[in-house]
C-alpha cells in the first residue's frame, strides 16, 4: 500500500510484526543477565521444570521485571502517539510536554513524605501529577485555542520547574542514593510482580480511551475548524486524550521514574509503518514503545553487568538523535 510516496505495511503484518519482535525482546530480556540462560533453560523455568536457582532468576527477579518493562513502554508509546494526534506536533512527547516531570514530583513527594503510603497509592497520585501539569500546560498554552508551538513550549517550561522541585525534595532528604537517581533518569531496578499489577488497571483504561478516540484523532488530523465544521466538540476531544496521556504516564512514571523519548520514537516509528490512521498508530505505537522498552532494559542491565545503570540513560541516548533528526526534518 502506497501512501505519500512511501511504501507502508498492511495492517495485520505490521501489527503481527511488531507483536512478534516484542515476544523476541521479552525472550532476550529473560534469557540475559548476571546469569546466562539458554533458551531452553528459559522454557524449563517458564513451565517449572527446571532446577530452582533457574525457576526463581525467571520467574522472581526476570519476569516480572520483563512484564513492567513492556507494560511502561506500551503506555508511554500510547500516550506519546494520543499526544501528536491532540497536538498535531511531532514533537509531542510526555517528556518533553512535562507530563512525566509532574508525575515524578508526586511520586518523590509521597516516597519523601509519606514512605508509609499504600503502593497502589503511587499511580494515582503520579496521575494526579501528571493532570495537574498537563492542566497547567494546557492553561499556559491557550490564547483563544491551542497553538502547537505555544503547548511545546510551555511542556518545557513546566517540565524543567517540576523537575527541579523533585531534585530539591530528593536532595533535602535521605533518599540521595542510586535509587533517587534512578528514579529521576528512568530505571526498572528492584522491579517486583507488586509493580505490572499497579499499572494493569490504567492499561485498561489507556487502551479503552484510545481505541474510543482514535477516529476522532484522525478527523482532527485535518484541522480545528474542519473538525467543528464536521460537528466534532474539539476541546472536548482534546481534553479527553490529554487526560488518557495523563493516566497512562503518570502509572508508568509512578513504577519506573521519567523516561524520555520512548513517547517519541514510538509513535514515530508506528508512522512510518503504516501511515497516519490512528486505529492503527496507537495499538502500534503500545506494542513499539514496550518492545524499546524491554531492549533498553536488558542493555541498561547487561552492558556493564554486573553492574547496572539507568534504563532512561539507553532510552535518551537512542531518542535525542531522533528528536533532533525530527527538528531539522519536521520544524
Amino acid at each position: 500500500m502506497l501512501v505519500a510516496g512511501r511504501r507502508r505495511l498492511r495492517p495485520a503484518p505490521a501489527l503481527a510484526g511488531a507483536s512478534v519482535a516484542l515476544l523476541a525482546a521479552a525472550v532476550i530480556a529473560v534469557s540475559l543477565g548476571a546469569v546466562h540462560l539458554a533458551l531452553g533453560e528459559v522454557v524449563a523455568g517458564l513451565f517449572d521444570s527446571g532446577d530452582d536457582a533457574t525457576r526463581r532468576i525467571v520467574w522472581q527477579l526476570r519476569v516480572p521485571r520483563v512484564l513492567t518493562a513492556g507494560l511502561v513502554g506500551a503506555h508511554l508509546g500510547v500516550a506519546g502517539a494520543l499526544l501528536q494526534g491532540v497536538t498535531r506536533n511531532p514533537l509531542a512527547d510526555p517528556h518533553i510536554l512535562g507530563f512525566s516531570s509532574g508525575a515524578g514530583l508526586v511520586a518523590v513527594a509521597l516516597v519523601v513524605w509519606a514512605p508509609g503510603a499504600p503502593g497502589t497509592l503511587a499511580p494515582a497520585g503520579a496521575f494526579a501529577g501528571s493532570l495537574l501539569s498537563a492542566a497547567v500546560v494546557y492553561a499556559l498554552a491557550w490564547r483563544g485555542g491551542i497553538s502547537p508551538v505555544r503547548f511545546a513550549l510551555s511542556g518545557v517550561a513546566v517540565a524543567a520547574l517540576f523537575t527541579a522541585l523533585s531534585a530539591a525534595a530528593i536532595s533535602l532528604s535521605d533518599l540521595f542514593t542510586q535509587a533517587a537517581l534512578s528514579f529521576l533518569v528512568g530505571g526498572l531496578l528492584g522491579t517486583g510482580w507488586d509493580d505490572p499489577t499497579r499499572v494493569a488497571p490504567y492499561t485498561a483504561a489507556g487502551a479503552i480511551a484510545a481505541v474510543a478516540l482514535a477516529r476522532s484523532l484522525n478527523v482532527l488530523a485535518l484541522g480545528d475548524d474542519v473538525a467543528r465544521g464536521l460537528g466534532m466538540r474539539v476541546e472536548r476531544v482534546r481534553l479527553g486524550a490529554i487526560a488518557a496521556a495523563a493516566a497512562l504516564t503518570g502509572s508508568a512514571v509512578a513504577v519506573s521514574g521519567i523516561l524520555a523519548f520512548v513517547g517519541l520514537v514510538a509513535p514515530h516509528a508506528a508512522r512510518l509503518l503504516v501511515g497516519g490512521d490512528h486505529r492503527l498508530v496507537l495499538p502500534l505505537s503500545g506494542l513499539l514503545g514496550a518492545t524499546v522498552l524491554v531492549l533498553a532494559d536488558t542493555v541498561a542491565r547487561t552492558v556493564w553487568a554486573p553492574a547496572e545503570i539507568p534504563a532512561g540513560i539507553v532510552t535518551a541516548i537512542v531518542g535525542a538523535p531522533v528528536l533532533l533528526i525530527l527538528i531539522r526534518t519536521r520544524t
